[in-house]
């Protein structure tokens, strides 16, 4: 004898088994930790080393920080830097290829409570304007500084540049300190002097190599080679005749004052093309 049960007794005879049933619900899965940077990281240009905190004071204390600087870092890593800089009362920002690290640095930059003055964008250093800079930091190799080199001497006379590790080859710094075995190089973007200058007694010839100056001074008694000539930004001096001349250069202008057998105001204007006598 076949026995049918109704399909409703059916489902009445399963309720139980489904009641004693284990229940078994989703597990909420643990939310992503936060990105850490990690040290020998590959990089675009070069793999990720940070800086030790004890250099980036000393390389902001070389550039001379103040609260009235803009300072870009290129290459910014973990932010550590910028947000030491504006830790001192500076505006900054960093420029990191990276977008973890730039996430990163803007998320330490909100910790550190600095966030209004500092910001980090992902962007390629060969390709971003950092003109806006009164300082620049960099962590680089030599062979990326001396790409970067043509950028830098463009940029506004009496920049600081400061530089961990690597230096810029025939462009000497103007200054270097080390810290616990490293150093840091310091360097003022030197204004734009070579070329041929009318003074109110004669003519000044110059030649430049970075921030140091060469040439002769032709006047109505006669040429002398200038000597000592030098440039701290747009700060030029030298001497020539027995007088010592110091100035401030602005685009194709010098004024300044003369000491020596020859004393008080002097001035110049440029008469050739600069771009026909560029620096190196």
């Amino acid at each position: 004898m076949t026995i049918r049960f109704h399909r409703t007794f059916r489902y009445a005879l399963a309720l139980p088994a489904l009641l004693c049933a284990p229940l078994v619900f989703a597990q909420p899965q643990p939310a992503p930790k936060p990105y850490e940077p990690t040290p020998f990281q590959a990089g675009k240009d070069v793999i990720w080393l940070a800086t030790p905190q004890e250099v980036v004071n000393k390389m902001l204390d070389l550039g001379q920080v103040t609260a009235k600087d803009f300072v870009i870092d290129l290459g910014s890593g973990d932010g550590r830097t910028v947000i030491t800089a504006a830790r001192r009362g500076a505006r900054g920002m960093g420029i990191e290829y990276n977008p973890d690290l730039v996430e990163y640095s803007n998320r330490t930059a909100k910790a550190a409570g600095v966030s209004d003055k500092v910001k980090f964008i992902k962007a390629d250093l060969f390709e971003t304007d950092f003109n806006e800079a009164t300082l620049v930091t960099m962590y680089l190799l030599s062979s990326l500084n001396l790409k970067l080199r043509p950028k830098i001497l463009d940029l506004k006379p009496g920049t600081r540049v400061v530089s961990h590790a690597f230096d810029m080859a025939d462009w000497k710094p103007d200054r270097t300190e080390t810290i616990e075995g490293k150093t840091a190089y310091l360097w003022l973007v030197p204004a734009k002097v070579a070329g041929v200058w009318q003074l109110t007694q004669g003519e000044l010839t110059l030649t430049q190599s970075y921030q140091f100056v060469e040439g002769a001074l032709k006047t109505a008694d006669g040429t002398q080679a200038i000597r000592n000539g030098q440039l701290r930004g747009d700060q030029l001096s030298f001497s020539a005749g027995g007088a010592d001349y110091t100035g401030r250069v602005s685009g194709n202008r010098v004024e300044g004052t003369v000491k020596g057998s020859a004393s008080g105001p002097w001035s110049a204007s440029r008469a050739s093309d600069p771009a026909s006598n560029a620096q190196k």
